[in-house]
């Protein structure tokens, strides 16, 4: 793609960071993963996402039973060099970044500071009204499990240039300006605008930025090497990665190279970045307990039915669950976001995976990577 124009269609397209799954353990630094010696399971469908659906770069971190670790790659990580892809390197992680919001907001509920039942009126006085919206009904419970009824701001965002900075509180006027989806707490669908306001709530009860939060409270705690919440108007990424890309629409057209962005559209509903090792080592010390007491961990993993995110999958309070095809289920939440797609997460019994792909592909091929992770975890 050779100018903004497709690239706003894509955002318009795509701007719903979200949806994915989930997968097990995951401690092994980036610099013991061990290259893959023959083409397993994993390494094929890394394959196919590039060959057959014609995705610049994928690659994988997956930990068996054993606690192994394992990297993959496949396919080129700079269309304008030939690079190779990096093995672990950093991507945009999109809606992974809901959880890591979720956790602190579950931790100050740990500490009395926050109350799920409460209604944002009570954190956010007079901020979270419109044509038939009022923060006095709606609960943080809700915002976390997308059950608020608000409006995905991210349906109506027209993005010009990917540099552009956007105020969060202006993100959520984009939301508000629009009716709600339905009452509060009656349905279920799947809305950015609950991080929005999450991200606020964080700010508001604790005086400091979401991504300092994020940082002290998850990131340092269980020393994640990899994984930043950018700072403001920090469009790069800033360790060894892959580029991600737009992928042409019309002949003729190139691949639109959208590594470097500005992700504050996304904030506190998808802007982070991170490498597959340290996500699956953020949802296996979530799930085994070193980030939240047991009372705030059972709250997270009460789920409802969230289809969207595929069958069989429940959504919690900023975590998915989704069944496996050799039975049980993993944890995770996945994302989306241009020029990346990742999905993955953690079992119970010690697996983990996760898988990012360069570019946004069609559902059919997103499926594929959610396919990829069900393969990894029950090869």
């Amino acid at each position: 793609m050779n100018s903004p124009p497709p690239y706003r269609r894509h955002l318009r397209r795509s701007a719903v960071l979200a949806a994915g799954c989930a997968l097990l353990l995951g401690g092994t630094a980036p610099s013991a993963l061990a290259d893959a010696k023959a083409p397993d399971v994993v390494q094929q469908r890394l394959n196919t996402l590039v060959a057959g659906d014609r995705l610049p770069g994928a690659l994988a971190a997956v930990q068996g039973r054993d606690g192994r670790t394992r990297g993959y790659t496949a396919g080129v990580g700079d269309l304008a060099t030939g690079a190779k892809v990096p093995a672990d390197g950093q991507v945009r992680i999109g809606s992974n970044t809901k959880t890591f919001v979720a956790v602190v907001v579950l931790q100050l509920v740990a500490e009395g500071k926050v109350s799920l039942d409460a209604s944002l009126d009570t954190y956010l006085p007079g901020l979270i009204h419109g044509d038939g919206i009022d923060g006095r009904a709606i609960t943080v419970r809700q915002v976390l499990q997308h059950t608020s009824g608000l409006a995905d701001y991210t349906d109506f965002l027209d993005l010009a240039d990917p540099g552009q900075y956007i105020e969060p509180r202006d993100l959520l006027d984009i939301a508000l300006a629009h009716r709600p989806d339905f009452a509060p707490g009656t349905d279920w669908k799947y809305s950015n605008t609950g991080y929005l306001i999450a991200g606020l709530i964080v700010q508001k009860v604790t005086g400091r930025p979401v991504g300092e939060e994020i940082t002290r409270r998850v990131i340092d705690r269980i020393g994640l090497r990899h994984t930043y919440f950018p700072a403001q108007g920090d469009m790069t990424v800033r360790e060894r990665h892959p580029h991600g890309y737009v992928m042409p629409e019309e002949p003729g057209d190139r691949a639109f190279d959208i590594t470097e962005m500005d992700p504050s559209w996304a904030w506190a509903a998808g802007a982070m970045i991170s490498t597959n090792s340290d996500l699956n080592r953020f949802f296996a010390a979530l799930i085994g307990g070193q980030l939240l007491p047991p009372a705030q961990l059972a709250q997270m993993r009460t789920t409802v039915p969230a289809a969207y995110m595929g069958p069989g999958a429940r959504y919690g309070l900023g975590i998915a669950s989704r069944p496996l095809s050799c039975g049980g289920l993993y944890w995770g939440h996945g994302g989306t976001i241009p020029g990346y797609v990742t999905r993955g997460g953690v079992t119970e019994d010690g697996r983990a995976a996760n898988i990012a792909v360069t570019a946004v592909p069609d559902p059919e091929a997103k499926q594929r990577v959610a396919d990829a992770v069900d393969a990894a975890l029950c090869r």
